[in-house]
């Protein structure tokens, strides 16, 4: 019974040290917003900076150097798991809110979770407390486990970019998770060659003051732009229409993190790419050095600003919160749905359902790391998408304090993710042995 106890505990005391080491660091953004080191407007920029640049530089280096062409199949569970879980809590969250007539806020809350930098920094520390080891003594588990996060970051984040605004009848450049964007789609702008030709002229005026380049090689390069987004909208518009509303529900998808993740697959995915990007170079990898390792460095810097980013935003709206007069109450039955549903509901469904198809079926590779990974996907705290949502959406000042009071409330308990940690880490040992 002691050694029972024993096995239980240390993985427990670990998982736990690694959430409140999560929390912490968010507490670091907490105070550096309160010691006015940086501002909310700073906050939204390096966010957008850290998902347009430093995200997908992550996603080429650690999707690149774990795909190989003999191992890319074991990314295709993923894919689909990561379809399944995030319309599965879509559908709860629509089945919700309608039938207790929740806020309209509470359905992306129960859909997207934070799939990118929380769960980054838990397998960061997960490996400093000596968990993963423990399941897999690999000298790249951490690179492989980071790798299957980002894929699933990757679906999920689609997901919200396409469908989260639309549940709030906001427009489409409302912010996602993590303060992601959806792109602009440029074959959707104004087709008309005035128009055109005056946007063209505009920013051939401005790149000229604020690009680096010569003059003439960026108005050179503007102007190619621009005729080759001409050259697109005429092809769109001879298309026809069922093919145009196909083109432009996809073009959400579109956005920097899946580039990344594109370009990581086809450098992992050829062999003479992947033995240039990743191998030494005396095998070959020429580009190692100096390219992939400047990836690298700036793939880095994700996974912790954007958790400070976190912190920041929360203090902000702590702040509001105080600040507000009628700032109304604070939306516990809401909160203790979503957090029953992903540190309750979602574990227990998770955990045995991938136990079972890596010990009952062929579909998963033989690879505790990745069972690991995929029990806890669809765990963790909300996306802090609903914040911005709320605001495009033109919510009253109550609501946003309302849902202020719910991201706080949400982000202090993270380290529940402690016990889903322990229950896969021991699933994916039994499945192992």
């Amino acid at each position: 019974m002691g050694q029972a106890t024993q096995e239980l505990l240390i993985p427990f005391l670990g998982a736990l040290q690694a959430s409140v080491a999560v929390l912490l660091t968010i507490f670091a953004g907490v105070l550096a917003s309160q010691f006015q080191l940086i501002g909310a407007d700073s906050s939204k920029e390096i966010s957008k900076v850290a998902v347009r640049l430093f995200l997908p530089a992550l996603l080429i280096v650690n999707v690149g150097s774990q795909l190989h062409a003999d191992t890319g199949i074991r990314y295709v569970p993923i894919i689909f798991w990561s379809i399944f879980y995030q319309l599965a809590s879509l559908g709860i969250g629509v089945g919700a809110t309608k039938l207790f007539h929740l806020p309209q806020w509470v359905t992306p809350a129960f859909a997207f979770n934070n799939t990118t930098s929380l769960p980054l920094l838990l397998v960061q520390s997960l490996d400093a407390s000596g968990i993963l080891s423990s399941l897999d003594s690999s000298p790249d588990v951490v690179d492989r486990a980071k790798s299957y996060f980002l894929v699933n970051a990757m679906i999920s984040n689609s997901f919200t970019f396409a469908l989260g605004p639309k549940f709030l009848d906001t427009p489409e450049d409302t912010e996602a998770s993590d303060d992601q964007q959806t792109p602009q789609d440029p074959l959707n702008s104004p087709s008309d060659s005035a128009a055109l030709e005056s946007q063209r002229d505009s920013a051939a005026a401005a790149n000229e003051q604020t690009s680096l380049l010569p003059h003439r090689t960026a108005r050179t390069a503007t102007h190619s732009q621009y005729a080759l987004i001409a050259r697109l909208q005429t092809l769109y518009s001879s298309l026809p229409t069922p093919l145009r509303r196909l083109l432009s529900s996809l073009a959400p998808f579109l956005n920097p993190p899946f580039i990344g993740t594109c370009l990581g697959a086809l450098i992992g995915l050829v062999p003479s790419l992947h033995t240039l990007f990743f191998a030494d170079q005396q095998h070959g990898g020429y580009l190692n050095a100096w390219l992939t390792a400047a990836l690298k460095n700036v793939g880095d810097l994700f996974a912790a600003l954007q958790v400070i980013v976190v912190g920041i935003k929360l203090s902000s709206s702590l702040l509001k919160w105080k600040k507000g007069e009628a700032s109304g109450a604070m939306p516990w039955g809401p909160w203790a749905a979503v957090t029953l549903v992903r540190f309750v509901l979602w574990p227990a469904l998770s955990i045995p359902l991938v136990y079972a198809c890596a010990t009952r079926t062929g579909w998963l590779d033989e690879d505790p790391m990745l069972w690991f990974a995929m029990m806890l996907m669809p765990v963790g705290p909300p996306a802090l998408s609903i914040t911005a949502m709320a605001d495009v959406s033109g919510a009253g000042e109550e609501v946003k304090l309302g849902i202020a009071k719910f991201l706080t409330v949400s982000y202090a308990v993270s380290p529940l993710i402690c016990f889903s940690v322990v229950g896969a880490l021991k699933a994916s040992q039994a499945a192992a042995a």
